[in-house]
This record gives C-alpha cells, structure tokens and sequence, in this order.
C-alpha cells in the first residue's frame, strides 16, 4: 500500500465516521430534548459500578489520563517525526499533526457547548471531571493521536508497522473505556469521541512533500530515466552513427 493509497483510506474512513457522528449527535439531541437516557447507556453505565476494586480503578485512572495533557501532543509530534522522511519533511508533519489535534479539540469543545448533555449523576464517579458529557473529550483526544500514529507507521513503512498500528488503536479505544469504566461518560458519548477520528480525513490532503520531501521524487525519476538511457545507449562509440548490416 502506497502513501496515496494509505491517504485516500485516511480520508474514506474519516469521511464515513463524519456521518456517522452526525447521525449520533441527532439521537443524542433528540434524547437529551426528552430528558432520558438511551437504555444501552443506562445499562452499560450500571455494570461498572458493581465491579469496580480498587486495582482496576487505580489502573483506569493511570490510563484515562493519558488522554488528556501533554501525552497526546507528544505523542502528535511523535507522529510527525515518524511520517516525515526530511528535515523539512519533519517539520512540516508536526505542525501538520498538531494543527489536526488542535483542530479536533476546538471542534469536539464546539459540539459539547452546543448540544450541553448533562454528564451521569456525580455521585457515581469514580475520577474528576468536568464540562458537558457529549463527546468525551478523552476520547476524542486519544482516538485523533492514535489515528495520527497509525497513519505515520503506515506511511513510513516502519517495521512491525501492524503492530504498531494494533497498540496505537487499542490505546485510543481504552482510553475511551475507562470514561464509561470510571462513571463520568455515557457510552454514547465515548462512541461519538470514538467517531471524532473524521478529522483524521485531514490527512487525505497532505502534500506528498509532507511525507517523503520534495527532492525524493525528483531524484528517483531522474535515477531511473539515466539509468534506462544507460541500458539502451550503444556500448560500442565507435559505431555511433553507423548502419547495421543487413
């Protein structure tokens, strides 16, 4: 799979998740309107509660956080490091990465405030949190950096790149887990963060230089049209311009 092709799946599968979003936040809006809960929310909000010891909330707690802060956008930069093969290549990638991430966080903030779902009861949390419930900003932060990650190994064609690929993922969906796990999300909410990875269509319009550098292509096409020239060119001088006999 080539860097264009990699592109246009980035793009298709962000796409996709943009209109299933919208399809969700309708539901969203329209239950939040009627003051009720979605029953697949409620139940899935309920069991947590009654398994919740003090080890695998600790270690919610550890990974929840990693969705929030400094992580992702370290980890956004790790991105851009990865998937640029220049130094401009580079420089170019993270800014790209970051203005991606930054964009989904003003984007995912703009949603919250507009359809201002109210969050689980507080009494049923088991970490902190705070502003509106829709979409988990966690996840929505964690599913954008993996969806950066995974895009950078894939294009760079790093080794072990499916693995890279496969914990980059289920970090972003863990992340989103622990929202529900620790009581402060409905699932819904975690399946909107979960979609939020539309942004990721970004990545379907990044320049071919951002990735590979401007003088990569040029100097391969160059290499290889000298190269046939070479194969081609007669090996004897001194029968330049001269017939062949019949």
């Amino acid at each position: 799979m080539n860097r264009r092709e990699i592109a246009d799946l980035a793009g298709c599968t962000g796409l996709g998740a943009l209109a299933a979003f919208g399809v969700l936040a309708l539901v969203v809006v329209v239950v939040v309107g009627d003051g009720a809960v979605l029953y697949a929310d409620e139940d899935l909000h309920s069991w947590p509660l009654a398994h919740q010891p003090v080890v695998a909330v600790t270690l919610a707690r550890g990974l929840t956080a990693t969705g929030t802060g400094v992580v992702p956008y370290a980890l956004a930069v790790l991105a851009g490091l990865v998937a640029g093969r220049t130094v401009r290549g580079r420089l170019l990638a993270v800014a790209l990465c970051l203005a991606c991430l930054g964009t989904g966080q003003a984007a995912r903030y703009g949603v919250m405030q507009l359809i201002a779902r109210p969050r689980p009861p507080r009494a049923e949390w088991a970490t902190h949190a705070s502003g509106w419930s829709f979409p988990s900003g966690h996840t929505t932060t964690a599913v954008l950096t993996a969806g950066l990650l995974v895009v950078a190994v894939l294009v760079r064609g790093a080794r072990g790149r499916t693995l890279l690929a496969l914990a980059a993922c289920c970090w972003g969906a863990l992340v989103g887990l622990t929202r529900v796990y620790l009581g402060v999300h409905w699932f819904t909410d975690v399946l909107g963060g979960w979609l939020g990875l539309c942004l990721a269509a970004l990545a379907k319009w990044a320049p071919e230089q951002v990735i590979s550098g401007t003088g990569d292509t040029t100097v391969t096409g160059t290499t290889d049209t000298a190269e046939e020239v070479v194969e081609h060119a007669p090996q004897d001088p001194g029968r330049r311009g001269r017939s062949r006999p019949a």
